[in-house]
């Protein structure tokens, strides 16, 4: 995140999860409403992660962007919160805001390490996480568009929003590590 030795890999960071947020918008424009909706959290996961791991040595934000980072992810959290009671997904947008919450608030503190037990359990969970979701991601046989259906869309593809979260899990499992 905003470490002493976060050159280029900052910056790698910085860019996949643009690349992801801005597919993540994207997927916005798909037909189903409950993918709109998740892509549009998964945007903001995204473009905040993007956010938090621009370089100090570029932008050293204040600490009171630390503080609205905190809050526009503890809103998000509220909202993945209410949203999980209907899918289950939205559970792991919950951990996902609250790992954002939990950086942000270390970092509005000026603590440049977090509490190594939440910090441990996170891990944990975002290394499960990113390696289920790349288990789903090994190609199955199945046939194309049956009966004369149109393929589905870009913000459709089922094996990119998979990608796209295998994208953010692992940006997640960079900036806990540099915490």
């Amino acid at each position: 995140m905003h470490g002493p030795g976060a050159g280029p890999s900052g910056w790698l960071l910085v860019a996949l999860c643009t690349a992801t947020g801005a597919y993540c918008l994207l997927r916005m424009r798909s037909r189903v409403e409950e993918q709109r909706r998740t892509a549009g959290g998964e945007a903001l996961m995204g473009f905040g992660m993007a956010a938090m791991a621009v370089p100090a040595a570029v932008l050293a934000p204040p600490r009171w962007a630390w503080t609205v980072y905190a809050a526009v992810f503890g809103v998000a959290a509220l909202r993945a919160l209410w949203a999980a009671r209907s899918s289950a997904h939205h559970l792991h947008h919950l951990v996902g805001a609250f790992a954002m919450v939990y950086m942000a608030a270390m970092m509005a503190g000026g603590a440049h390490s977090g509490i190594p037990v939440l910090t441990g359990v996170l891990l944990v969970y975002f290394t499960a996480y990113v390696l289920w979701t790349g288990t789903r991601l090994i190609p199955v046989a199945a046939g194309g568009p049956a009966g004369g259906l149109r393929a589905p869309g870009w913000g459709d593809r089922l094996e990119l929003a998979r990608a796209c979260r295998l994208s953010m899990g692992i940006g997640m499992l960079a900036m806990l590590l540099t915490l």
